[in-house]
Order: C-alpha cells, then structure tokens, then sequence
C-alpha cells in the first residue's frame, strides 16, 4: 500500500526524508492500528450483544466484566494517540463540528424518533447522550482540553487525580457524558502521551514482538476471564459493571470513603489488559483491516441493529450458554464487519460524515479534503 501512514507520533518522527524529485517519500500506513481499531470496535459490539445473556449466564457475565474492564480505555487510548495537542487551526475547529457535534445532533434526534415511535414516548435532552452516544461528546471534551492538559508538566498525573476526584461529587453526572469523559481522560491522555515521546519507535513496538510477549499476553486475559468468572458472584454483589461505566458517582455506587483507591485499582487493570490486548494485535495487512478506517460507522449504527436485543426478552433466558454465547460472539463480528463495508458507508455517510456547508460563515470549512479521518484519528483515502 502507498497509502501515508497515520500522523508521525513525535514532531523528529515526522521529517520524512525527501526524493530526488525533492518531493517528500511516501510512507506506508501502519496496519497496526487499523487492526487495532477493529478490534476495539468488535469488543463494543459484543459488550452491548451479550448484555442480555449476563443475566442467566456467569460465563456470559464473566466475558461482559472481562471486555468491560479495558475496552473503552483501550479505544481512548489510541483516539488520544492521534491527536494534537497544538494549537487548532480553523479547519480542525470546524471538524470538531462536523465530526462530533454534527453527528451526536443528528444521531440524537433520530434515537429520539425512534424511541417515540417504538415506546411511545420520547424525552428529547440533547444534554443527555442517548446509549452509545455519550463517547461523542467525550471525544469533542477530549480534544478541547488537549491543548491546556498538554501546558501541564505532569498531565497524567492531573488527570488521574481528575478521574479519581470526580467520583466523589456526586453533581458530576451523565449529563453531557461528563463523567465518563472525566472517568476516561486519564487513558485519552496516555495515548497522547506515548505518541507525544514517541515510547512506540523507541521500544521498537511495531517490529518486535518476542513470542513471550504474547505468551505473556494471552496469560494475562486468562487469568482476567478466571478472575471475573470464578467471583461472578462477588462481582454482582458489589455491582462491578457500574463501576467498570466510569458514569457513576461513588455514593451513588454505594462505595466506602476509599472508593478512590477502587478507581485507581481499576485504571491499573484496565492498562494492565490493554496492553495485554495491543501486543496481541497483528502487525500485519489482512482482508479486513481497512474495516478498522471506518469505526465510527460501526460504533453509530450498532446500537440501531442490538436495539430489539436490548428491549425484548430474545436473549433472557437463552439455554444453553455454550450454544449461545458464541453465538452471540460471531454475530458480533458479523455486524462489525457488514456495518464497516461500502454500500453501508454510502447510504449512512450523510448522517455520520455530515458536511453542512451552511452551517459555517466560511463554507469551505465544511469541504470534504482529499484525506479523512475519523473522530477517532483514522486517515483514509477520500471514498
């Protein structure tokens, strides 16, 4: 592929030596990431498929705990990776807007639509993400902040005491997913961070991958999967799900004065497994890779395909787990892969990619440039 590789991690790594021509060499993409991205995107399908099974099933509970704990850090963490933290100019202001703001407004009023005429009533908030919507509004939070944490001498180390505080006030809440966002900064942040060092090249992650690393890696989520499944029980009991939301305040939790100390414990393990997850992700280019340039359709529309999952008994009492479950797992990937193909991208790029030229005193702010990419950081070809 000559397709460009995404942006340099380090303003060093970004000088590309030029050709005879004089013109700058091309650089491949990293597969990495898009495999990565992927993968990322299939996890949050199946956290939200096999909810229904958590109820009847401790093995289905074990894997909801399991993917629940690293997740949504681990997609932060590579959104963080690619993003800037120098100041914005106009053009990434307005894509900010028609990214994030756009669609979280469209997305919005279309769940609002959908919720009056399934249920017969509807509540429009803006202010109050509906289900998968609340990450939306953490990006945009996410990439307005970036620039000042990124003034800070020790910005992880802010955001964690920001993360960790916020549990304990309780008027910190989901409106405008400001506790999530708040929740998650931290990993966002890290992503930034290491691409900002340039930990990547100077580790020289991409190439080498010691067959002990993954030995390491698929020994860590096994220990994970034993761990949520073995104390199922004590998990239900302390309501371990809320707290893996990061949407909750402490009291509302029912957690002790120390609940800070669970947060922390939990971030640990939530970077503990992502790490776990990046260094089992292949390096190379397969037949679905490119899938992982085109999340943010996946991760839009999903919900829409889970909805009558999610309101009706379908998978309540669905006997037997083993039949089930992986079932639940293929349908998963089934759905990512369908949602992430062309014709879906065509027909939904209006309402995800939205380019409302109207919408800017400037139009051309609004214009589609021969690069893109996603909320998320993804570059790809224009399509």
């Amino acid at each position: 592929m000559t397709e460009p590789t995404h942006r340099a991690a380090h303003p060093a790594s970004s000088r590309i030596p030029p050709t005879a021509e004089g013109a700058a060499a091309p650089r491949r993409r990293v597969p990495l990431w898009d495999n990565a991205r992927f993968a990322c995107i299939v996890l949050v399908v199946l956290g939200h498929a096999v909810q229904r099974l958590t109820y009847d099933s401790d093995v289905a509970l074990g894997l909801y705990l399991l993917v629940y704990a690293f997740h949504m850090p681990a997609f932060a963490i590579i959104s963080g990776y690619f993003s800037k933290s120098d100041s914005p100019s106009r053009r990434q202001m307005a894509r900010v807007i028609t990214d994030i703001v756009v669609p979280y407004v469209i997305f919005e009023t279309v769940w609002t639509l959908v919720k009056w005429l399934v249920e017969g009533q509807a509540n429009p908030n803006l202010t109050r993400p509906s289900w998968t919507l609340w990450f939306l509004l953490a990006l945009a939070i996410f990439r307005l902040v970036l620039p000042y944490l990124a003034l800070l001498r020790y910005p992880l180390v802010w955001t964690v005491l920001i993360s960790v505080t916020a549990g304990y006030w309780g008027n910190i809440d989901s409106t405008l997913s400001l506790s999530r966002t708040l929740g998650l900064l931290p990993f966002f942040t890290l992503g930034w961070w290491l691409a900002h060092h340039d930990i990547v090249a100077r580790l020289d992650l991409l190439r080498r991958r010691r067959w002990w690393v993954r030995a390491l890696a698929v020994l860590t989520f096994a220990v994970g999967g034993f761990i949520a499944w073995f104390y199922v029980d004590t998990w239900r009991a302390v309501n371990l799900r809320e707290w893996l939301f990061y949407d909750a305040s402490y009291d509302e939790l029912g957690g002790p004065w120390w609940s800070g100390a669970v947060r922390l414990a939990l971030m640990a393990v939530a970077i503990v497994l992502s790490v776990a997850f990046f260094a089992l992700i292949p390096r190379g280019t397969y037949w679905w890779t490119h899938f992982g340039q085109y999340t943010m359709y996946v991760y839009l529309l999903h919900s829409f395909v889970l909805y009558p999952f999610r309101e009706t008994d379908i998978l309540r009492n669905a006997e037997p787990t083993w039949l089930w479950l992986p079932a639940v797992i293929v349908l998963s990937v089934v759905i990512a892969l369908v949602l992430a193909t062309k014709p879906v991208r065509t027909v939904f790029r209006p309402l995800v990619e939205p380019r409302p030229a109207w919408l800017f005193a400037d139009p051309t702010l609004a214009a589609r440039e021969g690069r893109r990419s996603d909320p998320t950081g993804s570059k790809r070809p224009r399509t």
